[in-house]
């Protein structure tokens, strides 16, 4: 590495925390639950960091780039800043400093020893600091308050046939949704760049908010005979997406509440973070940004993947069985590559 990159990355390291993100319980201000009020106290300081790391580093090389790398989609070209997650081959992922067990031990979940709120990672990411219960408990009554889809959003889904994939019904609810842009409407009336992350902190909170009513309606719609369920307002975030899905057992409200935390953040270099990214600097609003990414997300080198892997593997059962031998398993592989496909698992 560079000396000059290694003297940047101190320089965004936190004196106080492990590894190179901040977290800690927080104590100062314990009483403000209001998460837009803890970021605007913030976002000077972090306007004064970045502009301290432009002016100090702005000329430092992160390092070489090579032909295959443009010819690559710019794979391994160090391109961007990203303080909320890391990912390591060794030790697998980190959300602000902190591993998965790290996380399920030190965020407040429903009960003690469960798994933990994906709002209290949402405070954890957009803050750097472990959330008290009380300020996860603001966070999802506010994220509830946000949550009512205008009906033209479900008419447009309507409109395409059930056969439509998923993640095309997903964009078209939210591309539907950005008539509620608080963004859009701002710039159009001439706010200042200062105030820029005001109406997109809104829209943002506004569409994570509104997402799990519009994925279960998808889901109901396509898999489930249109029988759409209804909001639980007593449920937490995700306990209430489980609950629309059609699951109403504790066990699901727990896998759900792991599973949504621990798909919060993916560092910010894979297609559909990057594209949300690309498309929200052109002042794109977060819902046009959003749609983006998850059209990105719906390719088979990126999230569809999800759902090729369990293809594959069906095809295994159909075509071997369900006793798969490591030789027949690795002969099926090389069969999946030498006709030319890509390998779900790769």
């Amino acid at each position: 590495m560079p000396r000059g990159v290694k003297v940047l990355l101190d320089q965004l390291k936190p004196s106080h925390s492990a590894r190179w993100a901040r977290f800690y319980q927080a104590s100062t201000g314990a009483s403000n639950t209001d998460l837009r009020a803890k970021i605007a106290e913030m976002v000077p300081e972090e306007r004064e960091k970045l502009k301290a790391i432009k002016s100090k580093y702005g000329k430092v090389s992160l390092g070489e780039t090579t032909v295959d790398m443009a010819i690559g989609g710019m794979r391994g070209i160090k391109g961007m800043l990203w303080e909320t997650s890391l990912l390591d081959p060794e030790e697998g992922i980190r959300f602000r400093g902190m591993s998965i067990p790290e996380c399920q031990k030190k965020l407040p979940g429903v009960k003690p020893g469960g798994e933990p709120l994906p709002e209290g990672f949402l405070w954890l990411l957009a803050t750097g600091e472990v959330p008290t219960k009380e300020q996860v408990q603001a966070l999802s009554e506010d994220l509830k308050s946000r949550s009512k889809i205008p009906g033209h959003v479900f008419d447009v889904i309507n409109a395409l046939p059930k056969t439509a994939h998923p993640m095309t019904q997903l964009t078209a609810g939210v591309m539907a949704l950005q008539t509620e842009s608080e963004f859009a409407k701002a710039y159009e009336g001439g706010l200042h760049k200062s105030k820029y992350w005001e109406p997109v902190y809104e829209d943002s909170m506004n569409l994570i908010a509104r997402l799990p009513e519009l994925a279960a309606y998808i889901y109901r719609r396509i898999y489930k005979g249109g029988d759409v369920i209804g909001a639980d307002s007593s449920l937490d975030y995700a306990a209430n997406f489980a609950h629309m899905l059609g699951f109403d057992d504790e066990l699901m409200h727990e896998l759900m509440r792991l599973y949504l935390s621990i798909h919060t953040d993916h560092e910010g270099g894979n297609v559909s973070a990057h594209t949300v990214h690309l498309v929200g600097s052109a002042l794109s609003d977060p819902y046009l940004s959003y749609a983006a990414g998850m059209n990105g997300l719906a390719g088979p080198l990126h999230g569809l993947a999800n759902q090729e892997v369990l293809r594959w593997i069906q095809d295994v059962v159909s075509d071997i069985g369900s006793e798969v031998s490591l030789e027949q398993l690795k002969d099926y592989i090389h069969k999946t590559l030498k006709s030319g496909r890509v390998h779900p698992l790769s």
